[in-house]
């Protein structure tokens, strides 16, 4: 396996920081890209390769990314341990800040147990440009179909974006089983080209949100999933798969980081006033795009 250099690290690190948290697949470029280029890009970095160092980079760029989430939603994550310990001091779940912090654990559990069990046979058997240009597409079709089945005059009467804490007492008031069903759709994720925060973000729009506050449960739920897979991967780093790329891991790491920050603050505003259906048109063009320069190669 050649060692990742520090532009493919840090054009991959951009482009995770950017794509995992914008509707269109961080995992579906991370695989098309390479393999657009061409080339050393192409040989270098292959996410499906057995033990690959790619995949060990692309996952350790989570941490980075999640950090940033983090950050940028400090205060609410604040109140949702508080209410956590709260709920299980009293044992009960009876203000928002208790119901959030239960709806984003029930809402992690599904995709928690599916990643272990199928993300190694996903990676390997999807992990490859083909399929990710068709599940790109699909992505798309699945971000029109939310917008085209929204429910419209629920969705309208949504509290502001500004308004953090009514906005995450907004989300609070649903149920915790549809809060669930909103999480369990990350399990489409695994499938490269299948956005997490698309399909959390439609569901969410299904589940009677607004766009911005699906966006914002989007990203809670996001950041311990996203956490969790990046912390698994780290070790990896340290062993023969980090050999020779840790300072590439470091520098793809901080421009992830900084990418995502910026991205969470443009989607925050974007997501107040517009929908999903601009993200929709450019995962169907570019997965049919891709298609069609991979059937030509």
């Amino acid at each position: 396996m050649n060692h990742l250099t520090y532009p493919e690290a840090i054009v991959v690190g951009l482009l995770q920081g950017v794509t995992e948290l914008f509707p269109v697949s961080s995992l579906g470029h991370s695989v098309l890209l390479p393999a657009l280029i061409g080339g050393r890009w192409a040989r270098d970095l292959d996410v499906s390769a057995p033990e690959s160092p790619y995949l060990a980079f692309v996952v350790g760029l989570h941490v980075a990314t999640a950090l940033a989430l983090l950050l940028f939603f400090w205060r609410d994550w604040l109140r949702i341990l508080t209410g956590f310990g709260t709920s299980v001091r009293y044992r009960r779940i009876k203000t928002p800040d208790e119901r959030l912090a239960w709806m984003i654990i029930l809402a992690t559990i599904p995709v928690g147990i599916t990643g272990l069990l199928l993300e190694h046979t996903f990676r390997t058997v999807l992990g490859r440009p083909v399929p990710a240009a068709i599940f790109l597409t699909v992505n798309g079709v699945l971000l029109y179909g939310a917008e085209r089945l929204r429910r419209r005059a629920l969705a309208a009467a949504q509290t502001s974006w500004p308004e953090a804490a009514a906005s995450d007492r907004q989300i609070a008031a649903g149920s915790l089983g549809g809060a669930t069903l909103v999480g369990s759709a990350q399990v489409l994720a695994l499938l490269p080209g299948i956005s997490r925060s698309g399909v959390t973000l439609g569901a969410g729009l299904l589940k009677g949100l607004s766009h911005e506050d699906g966006a914002r449960f989007s990203f809670l739920l996001a950041t311990p999933v996203i956490l969790a897979a990046g912390v698994l991967k780290v070790p990896d780093l340290f062993g023969p798969l980090g050999e020779g790329i840790r300072g590439q891991v470091l520098a793809g790491s901080l421009a992830s980081g900084v990418a995502a920050y910026c991205s969470v603050r443009f989607l925050t505003r974007y997501f107040e006033t517009r929908t999903l259906t601009p993200f929709a048109v450019y995962c169907v063009a570019a997965g049919v795009a891709a298609l069609v320069w991979l059937g030509l190669a």
